[in-house]
């Protein structure tokens, strides 16, 4: 049950003045205004998407996001904000911090060794790039940049290389991460991809 407190200025004067600590009307309930929300909840009633249609590349795990990012044109359903012709940018939907990105090979691979050149060059340029977009766009003070090989090493697609790119700022590790175990995300994902894309047009 929420509790609505009414008062005018004249009653709230007369209150403090006659007692020495007024206190609140219990609250049992609290609101997490989230209205971005709204988008996951909707599509829930929309019909699948055609998947079958896609250009897939070669070997693809038609089940790996990244390997759908690869080849759909709809780049902000796939959150995708950045491509080269061996590699793409994504937005992580389960962000560490605002702005966390995965740079990936197009193709799906899991280990270092299978990468071609091409690969290699367009993973580590998008990397390059996308460094300089956060420095600039986030203002970010800082960045972990790093690579999980194997499910035992955290990889939670470990058939498709992913590097994580996670800004970070003086306090970003406050009160509500050490207190409650919740991380404040300031802004959201469909912001953040109009942004950083918006930039690599």
């Amino acid at each position: 049950m929420i509790e609505r407190l009414n008062f005018s200025p004249a009653s709230s004067l007369q209150s403090l003045a006659s007692s020495p600590s007024p206190q609140r009307p219990p609250m049992n309930h609290y609101a997490l205004w989230a209205p971005w929300r709204l988008g996951y909840i909707t599509a829930a009633n929309e019909p699948p998407l055609d998947l079958s249609k896609l250009p897939w590349l070669p070997k693809a795990d038609r089940g790996c996001f990244l390997c759908r990012a690869a080849v759909d044109p709809d780049r902000q359903a796939t959150l995708t904000v950045a491509a080269a012709p061996a590699a793409i940018v994504v937005l992580n939907r389960y962000p560490y911090n605002n702005g966390h990105l995965l740079v990936a090979p197009r193709r799906h691979v899991g280990r270092l060794d299978q990468l071609t050149d091409v690969e290699q060059r367009d993973v580590f340029g998008l990397l390059t790039r996308m460094t300089q977009l956060l420095e600039t766009e986030l203002k970010s003070e800082g960045l972990n940049i790093g690579l999980n090989l194997g499910r035992v090493a955290g990889a939670g697609v470990p058939g498709h290389l992913h590097w994580h790119v996670v800004p970070r700022w003086s306090g970003d590790t406050n009160f509500m991460p050490a207190t409650a175990g919740i991380r404040v995300i300031p802004q959201s994902l469909e912001s953040l991809w109009e942004l950083l894309s918006g930039k690599m047009m």
